[in-house]
């Protein structure tokens, strides 16, 4: 293995090396290939560190991964089906992941490649996860109906809760605050107080199934993303928290499922941004106020992109089921001709380009 990731650190550094001297300010058109992180689909990805991703697959597999020089740092077995979902917690080297084996496992960077905790106790596949702002709560939420709070140190379960029909697709904890936010296949998007561990909200039904959300830092707006087909439903929704109930935009355009829908990080001064990926195998960057696309990247042949994680205001890592990881950089003026490669900025705006796959 060492001789390997030997290979793919010189790899990146020449490319990098070309890329810097370039004097134009375009993307070189070469994608460079790393080591797969896994074997099969790519289920998930988040960010553990600036440098260092946490992804999960099909096989089973929770993968640590040095995303800026390409390769691979630790592989953590413990789950027996697919991981659908992973989580860290900011400024530490804790990693939680989810599975269809109906578990939570978890895990430590720097302590071997044994999960440290094992949370136990849903009776279908675990597709929520989130921990609480402090640390010491994780919410998980399943297709069983059940939402449950655990207690990290101990692993118990502290609260749980059966929602009749509420089957879990996605939760996400609200920053600095009890609150929690959960989508299902029932179409409804609904709110959670964690102390009472009782839904304080529910908005109102979307046509199709909410497959993702996900809550902007100042804990104002949270965004949604529905499934559908052949353009009907395919929209990802801001919504107003301070407001429950009260839809600010939509973001059409996908043709398939919007699988995935994240707050990108902004620079002082600048415009807010949402990103969404989807079943057509395409990512698209918007205004967040304005709903306006400002550019398309389509990955033909790449399946469904099941997952984004923004790692800095011109850096995205993409999962999807057929090629691995993407990292996307996202770019303006950089004189790229919207019809040569896979990459696009609507209305001239926005770059959007991958420089690496993984």
């Amino acid at each position: 293995m060492g001789k390997l990731q030997s290979k793919f650190r010189k790899r990146s550094v020449i490319y990098r090396t070309t890329e810097g001297e370039k004097s134009d300010n375009t993307f070189d058109s070469q994608v460079v290939q790393y080591e797969l992180a896994h074997k099969g689909s790519t289920n998930t990805v988040t960010n553990l560190s600036p440098d260092l991703c946490v992804s999960g697959g099909s096989d089973q597999a929770v993968v640590v991964y040095d995303w800026k020089q390409g390769r691979m740092c630790q592989t953590f077995q413990g789950h027996n089906r697919e991981v659908t979902k992973v989580v860290c917690y900011p400024g530490s080297t804790w990693i939680f992941s989810a599975s269809r084996d109906k578990t939570v496992l978890m895990w430590d960077l720097n302590q071997g490649d044994e999960p440290i905790q094992e949370f136990c106790g849903h009776e279908l596949v675990v597709n929520g996860l989130a921990i609480s702002p402090e640390g010491r709560k994780l919410c998980t939420g399943s297709r069983d109906n059940w939402m449950c709070l655990w207690d990290i140190e101990s692993a118990k379960c502290e609260q749980r809760q059966n929602v009749s029909r509420n089957l879990v697709t996605h939760v996400c904890w609200v920053p600095g605050s009890s609150s929690l936010v959960q989508t299902s296949e029932d179409k409804t998007i609904r709110v959670w107080d964690s102390r009472a561990w009782q839904v304080t909200n529910t908005f109102p039904a979307k046509q199709y199934i909410q497959t993702h959300c996900d809550v902007s830092p100042n804990g104002h707006y949270l965004l949604s993303s529905s499934n559908g087909f052949g353009g009907q439903g395919c929209e990802a929704t801001l919504w107003d928290l301070r407001q429950p109930g009260c839809k600010v935009v939509e973001y059409r355009g996908h043709l398939q499922t919007t699988a995935c829908c994240m707050f990108l990080p902004t620079t002082p001064g600048g415009s807010a941004q949402v990103a969404t990926s989807s079943h057509d195998s395409s990512v698209k960057v918007w205004d967040q106020n304005t709903a306006v696309c400002l550019g398309t990247l389509s990955l033909d042949g790449a399946g469904p992109l099941v997952c984004l994680a923004p790692t800095d205001t011109a850096n995205l890592l993409c999962a999807s089921f057929n090629n691995g990881l993407h990292h996307i950089q996202l770019g303006h003026g950089l004189g790229l001709d919207p019809d040569s490669g896979p990459s696009s900025g609507g209305a001239g705006e926005l770059d959007v380009k991958v420089v690496a796959r993984f």
